[in-house]
Order: C-alpha cells, then structure tokens, then sequence
C-alpha cells in the first residue's frame, strides 16, 4: 500500500488541494502498479508562520518582501512556483 505524505505552507484553495491529490494518486498508481484503493494520499498544511528557512518564518518573509509572498510558495525551495504544474509543487515523503 503506497502512502505519500504531502507538507505545504498554508494558502492553496481547495481546488488546488484537489488536483494535487488527482495528480499524485494517478503519478503512483501509473508507475507502482498499485490498486487505486490501496494508494493513500495526505496532505499536511502548515501556518506561515510556523515554517522557517534560514530563522525567517514565511510569514515574515511575506511581511517583509524578501520573499515571494502569497500561496504559490514552494517553501522547502524558498522560490515562487506559481507557474509550476500542481504535480510539480508536490513534495513527497515516504
């Protein structure tokens, strides 16, 4: 049973949250061979203000403009990804 742990910062709509989980569920049952029923999918979204990079929480990043700010944060990368497909922003954690 494949199971992909998924952490975001805060900020995707609901929409976003649900291509994301198509968009994996089909990646893993497309190269595991896995029965779509035993793939588990979840997604772990964590306040802005409780994710840092370099002891700058995103939230302060956001505040002050040193970030890219807004919900199209890859906040492991630290980079805008709003013009990445949703299967791109994934992170995966096994």
């Amino acid at each position: 049973m494949p199971q992909v742990a998924i952490t975001l910062a805060e900020g995707r709509s609901p929409e976003q949250i649900r291509a994301l989980l198509h968009a994996v569920h089909t990646a893993v049952q497309r190269t595991t061979d896995a029965r779509p029923d035993h793939i588990r999918v979840v997604v772990h979204q964590v306040p802005r203000s409780h994710w840092s990079t370099g002891d700058v929480t995103l939230t302060e990043a956001d505040a002050a403009g040193t970030g890219p700010a807004g919900p199209a944060i890859d906040a492991h990368h630290g980079r805008d990804t709003s013009r990445r497909p949703a299967d791109a922003q994934q992170e995966e954690q096994s």
